[in-house]
């Protein structure tokens, strides 16, 4: 037997790249607020001082792309699933319900999971994935979890950057096998097959094509953990196109645990001439049989009864073929020898032993990449694909649902209802709009389809929301109108791409183009094609108001696949305007950018235009996002990034003379981090929030420095950011959509600050949100007034109060108060009743709880009187954590006091909420209080009047304290 590819390497447990130190500085961050040494000018604020900001997760409950899929045979309810940019995810109930274990260790995009059979315990992932879509985010190597997902250990390997394999040795967990296809973006010596037999302490590479051929598929005979199975892919990408096949594609086989390989590729009845993806499987049944589906020309699925010897093509129907480079994967039943699965559109079932596939089995959704079933129990199988993961224990007759937030977005938009909602389009699925909080008759999950597709801008009227315009690929473009329904396509150009080269088209439009209203005419709208169109009747009509943008070379506007399988969708489509924007104090001066590398500007409304690029941008970069300043009509800011040229560095410019001049404004960010979204905020100036491959970074002196803003964002693509009511809104490419709310901080943020022993920030102003009431309880989830402070020290006491528009304190909350809350005092005929019916000692001890006196009660007594019907109630507590602390107050006056055994049906004991006005915070700690006022605003949903909703409060007032004496009445 030869060996092929001798040359070893041990890898060992490689460090990760720079972009995972960042990572582990977050999780510090998250855990750990130490007293900060800020550097003034020149230097960037630490961020780490911003412990009261915090990121939340809005869905929607819907999953994205998945390319892995694994379960124990041993635990029939636990399975894993990888995302694609999300990061791992465990279901611990047989998929009902979905939580991610990998957010403090790692995310981004996982390309293979192994569960150990001989220790479910251990558990191997693998970063990037096979399915090499033009935005396919790669990995940073292997994990490893010893207690189920619980904590996980990185084990090196981080240059393979996409593994789709992983195999584990079925009585010996130290014992794994890791397939890496490698970089998709340019050669490299990363690539092959991997063994570790030390648990991944370190890694010895087994076999080795060449430096642009991968491996795609490895299996392991489950008869004989010495017998493997290997194929190997030569494939690549440019940002114009797909390379799948080549020379170095093939099959390999060892019997020897891969301490030798053997090449089958051409054994008899194998494909001649050039070979693409390999998919392969052993039957547990007859592990003499093995199948194969390979992309060739005469191509399909394979058999051989002899171990790989000599094979027979059972089936080269193109339902099983098409779009080789996204599936070819290929499934044995392991109790039944001619039960065979395969992976494509459609998730495809044999029971011949491959020679038919007569009808697909139904799942919940399509773009099938993987399919795990179990050893011991066939009907029990998870299936993987573009919404997720879905679990059968049927066979595949029932399927679990795919409601977890996996969701990729590839931008975000925000609308002007109340609340605003958030808006983008989802890969392989609709576009969907999504309330920004649950205010009572807005719930999370009421997201709705907008129009348009998958992979568009969307773009809503400022004056009107309910009008949407919403992309797609192919130059899609419809507009809306949410509140009847009616649709109608809009489309600037007539084009059907579908296996046409972008040379024939007479217009381009990316998978993602432009859609942006003018900020001075609502009845503007701009579409980016390879030239720029303008409407201003709603779509109608369009009129091409430049020439072309791009460089329109070409070298790159050919065949988007081969040399097997072309791939004409229109992803790969280049030369187009990726990103345009309209100053939005100066109308007529627009922005455009190209994924070919070119920034152009007219300042007359389309009339001339400039060629304005960077010069020290290399060439080929994507002009990802321009965002033109809401502070001065000549600066704008550009994100670019050239990860398809395998190019990671980030890339983000700003000019401050409409384009004549740039200055490179990276510092900061890690440098294999590419940078996809650029925005500025319209409050502070010079204040800048990026998107990276792994999270959010912010710079508070226009982008000469940056720091992280991950907080508890998971690391994930971010591919655009929204700044809306003071919140920062996040389009997450595998985790949905994230808000941080309250941008308060950041906006006042000076470094002097962290020296002073406290500090108030000035709170935004609030609405007046009055929780809906139903049977059964509920919550409306608005956070109400939000008070943030920073304090030097941590544990002292803090206390914070809320005052009207006189300075009379309404509320008051303190650090120390962990136990009881403020009691009202009994009066006259109470009090002296209590002490003609209890008789002094009780009375006495009344008075010492606070009961009879009117005290203010702050901790409870070591041994309180048993005394029926006096409650403890544990109030909110004023934080007295060091660094920011964050205190939100529901707008509720003081409550009525109630007792212990009291049930209410349709009432209770909450506060009066207050009326809308003008109020003020006061914080006092350390000796020293500061105050700063806000507003309650009227819920704008609503027409009552100012005197009407002051009338409601006073009689509420009224209520409240009638309902506090009749309950001290019966305490008495």
């Amino acid at each position: 037997m030869m060996a092929v590819g001798g040359r070893e390497s041990n890898f060992g447990a490689m460090k990760p790249s720079s972009s995972r130190a960042p990572m582990r500085t977050v999780l510090s961050v998250l855990t750990v607020i130490s007293v900060l040494t800020v550097r003034l000018a020149a230097q960037a604020a630490d961020t780490s001082a911003f412990a009261s900001l915090t990121w939340r997760s809005i869905g929607p409950q819907r999953g994205g792309r998945s390319v892995a899929a694994a379960g124990s045979a041993s635990r029939p309810l636990e399975y894993y699933m990888g995302t694609s940019g999300g990061g791992v995810f465990k279901t611990n109930d047989g998929g009902a319900n979905w939580e991610p274990v990998s957010d403090k260790y790692f995310g981004g995009t996982i390309g293979a999971i192994a569960v150990s059979e001989s220790n479910p315990d251990v558990v191997y992932v693998g970063g990037g994935e096979f399915a090499i879509r033009g935005n396919v985010s790669h990995g940073d190597g292997v994990y490893k979890s010893t207690d189920a997902g619980k904590t996980w250990t990185y084990v090196g390997l981080v240059e393979t950057r996409q593994i789709s394999k992983i195999r584990i040795h079925p009585r010996n967990p130290d014992i794994a096998y890791v397939a890496a296809l490698g970089t998709v973006w340019g050669p490299s010596s990363a690539r092959g097959i991997y063994r570790t037999i030390d648990g991944g302490k370190s890694w010895t590479r087994i076999l080795f094509r060449n430096d642009s051929t991968g491996a795609v598929d490895l299996v392991m005979d489950p008869t004989n953990p010495d017998v493997l199975y290997a194929g190997f892919w030569q494939a690549g990408r440019k940002p114009w196109m797909l390379v799948s096949g080549g020379a170095g594609s093939g099959l390999f086989k060892s019997v020897d645990a891969g301490k030798t390989w053997k090449e089958i590729t051409r054994n008899p009845g194998l494909p001649p001439g050039l070979i693409g993806n390999v998919g392969i499987t052993v039957s547990a049944a007859n592990p003499r049989r093995v199948w194969a589906i390979i992309e060739a020309d005469s191509g399909g699925v394979f058999r051989s009864e002899d171990g790989g010897d000599s094979w027979t093509r059972l089936n080269g129907e193109r339902k099983l073929r098409q779009r080789a480079w996204y599936y070819t994967r290929i499934f044995a039943d392991p109790r039944d020898e001619n039960t065979v699965y395969v992976d494509n559109v459609q998730l495809w079932k044999s029971t011949d032993g491959g020679r038919t596939f007569p009808r697909p089995i139904n799942t919940p959704h399509g773009d099938h990449h993987d399919l795990w079933i179990a050893p011991n129990d066939p009907k029990r199988m998870a299936s993987a694909d573009d919404g997720g993961v879905a679990i059968s224990t049927d066979g595949g007759a029932n399927w679990t649902g795919l409601g977890f937030p996996t969701a990729q977005f590839y931008h975000v938009t925000t609308t002007n209802h109340f609340p605003y909602r958030v808006c983008g389009a989802q890969q392989d699925n609709s576009t969907v709009c999504t309330p920004s909080r649950p205010v009572f008759g807005a719930d999370l999950q009421d997201f709705y389809e907008v129009g348009g597709g998958e992979s568009g801008y969307i773009a809503v009227r400022p004056d009107n929301p309910d009008i949407v315009f919403a992309g797609s690929y192919g130059g899609l473009l419809t507009r809306k109108d949410t509140r009847t329904g009616l649709q109608r396509d809009v489309n600037p150009w007539p084009l059907n791409p579908m296996g046409h080269d972008a040379k024939d088209a007479k217009y381009r439009f990316q998978w993602t183009f432009p859609i942006v209203i003018s900020p001075h005419d609502p009845g503007t709208l701009y579409v980016g094609s390879n030239v720029v169109f303008k409407s201003t009747d709603e779509g109608s009509s369009w009129t091409a108001i430049s020439p072309d943008l791009t460089r329109n070379d070409p070298a790159t506007l050919g065949a988007s696949g081969g040399p097997l399988t072309k791939d004409q969708t229109s992803v790969e489509y280049y030369g187009t305007v990726f990103t345009l924007a309209e100053s939005p104090l100066a109308k007529g001066t627009i922005w455009t950018g190209s994924d070919d590398g070119l920034v152009q500007i007219t300042r007359d409304g389309g009339a001339a235009w400039t060629n304005v690029t960077p010069k020290d941008l290399p060439e080929w970069a994507r002009i990802s996002l321009i965002e033109a300043s809401p502070w001065d009509a000549g600066t704008a800011y550009v994100a670019a990034n050239r990860f398809q040229m395998n190019d990671f560095a980030p890339y983000i410019y700003r000019t401050t003379d409409f384009g004549k001049s740039w200055t490179r404004i990276i510092h900061g960010i890690a440098a294999s981090e590419f940078v996809r979204v650029v925005r500025a905020d319209p409050v502070r100036k010079g204040l800048l929030f990026a998107g990276t491959e792994r999270g959010v970074w912010v710079s508070f002196d226009d982008g000469a420095n940056w720091q992280r803003l991950q907080r508890n964002l998971p690391p994930v693509p971010v591919h655009d950011l929204a700044i809306k009511e003071g919140d920062l809104v996040a389009a997450t490419h595998g985790r949905a959509f994230w808000i941080l709310d309250d941008l308060s901080v950041l906006r006042q943020f000076a470094p002097d600050q962290l020296g002073q022993d406290i500090h108030l920030f000035k709170p935004r102003d609030t609405y007046r949100i009055v929780p809906g009431f139903f049977f059964g309880g509920g919550s409306i989830g608005w956070d109400g007034a939000s008070v943030q402070y920073w304090l030097k020290q941590p544990n002292q006491k803090v206390t914070v109060e809320f005052l009207d528009a006189k300075g009379t304190v309404i509320r008051s909350f303190s650090s120390e108060q962990d136990s009881v809350a403020r009691v009202d005092s009994l009066k006259g005929a109470a009090r002296r009743a209590a002490r003609d019916s209890l008789g002094r000692a009780a009375t006495d001890s009344l008075g010492k709880l606070g009961v009879l006196s009117g005290a203010v009660r702050l901790d409870p007594p070591a041994d309180p009187p048993r005394l029926e019907g006096f409650q403890y109630r544990p109030p909110l507590r004023a934080p007295n954590k060091q660094g920011i602390n964050r205190f939100n107050w529901n707008l509720r006056g003081t409550d009525a006091v109630g007792f212990t055994g009291m049930i209410t049906w349709a009432g209770g004991t909450a506060g009066p909420v207050i009326p809308p006005g003008s109020y003020a915070v006061r914080v006092t700690a350390a000796g020293k209080s500061e105050t700063q006022p806000f507003n309650v605003l009227r819920d704008p949903r609503t027409s009552t009047s100012q005197a009407d909703l002051d009338a409601q409060y006073a009689f509420l007032v009224q209520v409240r304290d009638r309902t506090t004496e009749a309950n001290n009445a019966v305490r008495t």
